[in-house]
């Protein structure tokens, strides 16, 4: 099992720019912070109703796969891995690829309970339907991201079916950067990082080639523009880890990496997700390098960061302030019976938006009732109004501030006083 992670190590060891000792210092966060967030991906870990690759992925990168809380949750996602795998959609299986490669065991035989699961042949299989669903119509069966994250996790793992996935991920980037958000062209870009180190081909590395110029310069420019923010703070890490594994594709120019790196820390990130996503570049690792850690126990304690062993601070409990006032509306004009629905409603300072949604609910359930589902992001509103967003037409809720799209989900986003908050049925 472990020869599997090494011997795919060296073949990664040209593929991942971001293994830690190879940036400068001063662009890897501090002692404290990174303690901080190992404290909240740990806390995560024990306490989540739901085991998340992501935290596991983040816990091994940043060096942290002999605690108690990685170990359990290893345990977890191989139970997940093996019960749950062929109903996933192919983004989480590449999650959990990733996750348990990092965690140096085999992706193609994972093993709990008795029973055992191929994930590499899985992944395959959902790629390869996410890509005829591209060429047919345009768009993936999920998410450019999953596509992105399925192309880097089968290239990782040395399996086929990569590079096409990489060919047409260049193109849609190109044909299409300005509409991507950053998280997608971050997850699409890496896949192609590894891809161009791997080919031979001379007209897919030109391309490839082509492509991560202008996404990695359109990153520098976003830094830039925004002091140190790609995208927003919650895409930076993301964005980061790109910049890490692509140097060569915008050389000469520098980057400057310490600016993400200070906004991140002075942000402060306290969602386990967002956590989860940010801290690997921190570290000054990658997705890529998830074949390439040590898996003996010598090397691991030889070569992984160095970790604060101040326990993580206890989470402090919501003060409750005076009253804020919250105007809140409801907008359907996709499908369906149209409805504009508005509502003014008081909640303590310091409430999130999901106690804004509650507060509507109770003062009128017959227009604002609504539904949310648990994901790794936290709870999601998956219906209002009795109109539920669908996978099969690509629609959802969408919450504004006025105008502007909030970055955060219900369970985290803060509203201030006086604050009009729009959920809008939308499509993606």
């Amino acid at each position: 099992m472990l020869g599997v992670a090494l011997s795919i190590g060296v073949l990664l060891a040209l593929a991942g720019r971001g293994v830690a000792g190879t940036v400068p210092p001063d662009c890897i966060i501090n002692t404290q912070e990174r303690a901080r967030m190992l404290g909240i991906l740990r806390d995560s870990a024990t306490q989540s109703e739901l085991p998340n690759p992501s935290v596991l992925l983040a816990l091994s990168l940043a060096g942290d796969k002999s605690s108690d809380a990685q170990q359990l949750l290893l345990k977890q996602i191989k139970e997940t891995a093996v019960e749950q795998a062929k109903d996933m959609s192919s983004g989480q299986v590449a999650l959990y690829t990733l996750a348990l490669l990092s965690s140096c065991c085999d992706p193609r035989h994972v093993e709990a309970n008795g029973q055992s699961v191929d994930l590499v042949s899985i992944l395959q299989e959902k790629t390869d339907k996410e890509l005829a669903n591209m060429e047919l119509v345009g768009i993936p069966v999920s998410t450019l991201f999953s596509v992105g994250l399925d192309a880097q996790a089968l290239c990782v793992v040395g399996a086929g079916g990569y590079q096409n996935a990489a060919v047409i991920l260049a193109r849609k980037l190109l044909s299409s950067q300005e509409q991507l958000s950053v998280d997608n062209q971050a997850m699409m870009a890496l896949a192609l990082v590894c891809d161009y180190n791997r080919t031979e081909l001379q007209d897919v590395q030109n391309l490839l080639n082509t492509t991560l110029s202008e996404v990695a310069n359109g990153f520098l420019n976003k830094q830039s523009e925004e002091k140190g923010i790609i995208g927003n703070i919650y895409s930076t890490g993301l964005a980061m880890q790109l910049l890490l594994a692509a140097g060569d594709f915008y050389a000469p120019r520098v980057w400057d990496c310490t600016q993400p790196v200070a906004a991140i820390t002075k942000h402060h990130l306290q969602q386990p997700m967002a956590v989860a996503q940010a801290l690997p570049a921190l570290v000054g690792r990658t997705y890529l390098d998830s074949a390439s850690l040590r898996c003996s126990t010598e090397a691991s304690t030889t070569t992984s960061p160095q970790m604060d062993p101040t326990p993580s601070p206890e989470r402090t409990t919501r003060e409750v302030g005076p009253n804020i006032t919250v105007t809140y509306t409801i907008i359907n004009h996709l499908r369906g019976e149209k409805f504009n629905c508005n509502i003014t409603v008081d909640v303590p300072a310091g409430s999130v938006l999901l106690d804004v949604l509650k507060a509507a609910e109770k003062a009128d359930p017959t227009n604002f009732s609504f539904k949310t589902k648990t994901t790794f992001w936290g709870p999601m509103v998956v219906s209002i109004h009795g109109l539920a967003g669908s996978e099969a037409d690509r629609t959802y809720w969408q919450f504004f501030s006025g105008q502007e799209a909030l970055d955060e989900g219900v369970g985290t986003y803060k509203p201030h006083n006086g604050e009009h908050i729009q959920a809008v049925f939308s499509t993606y």
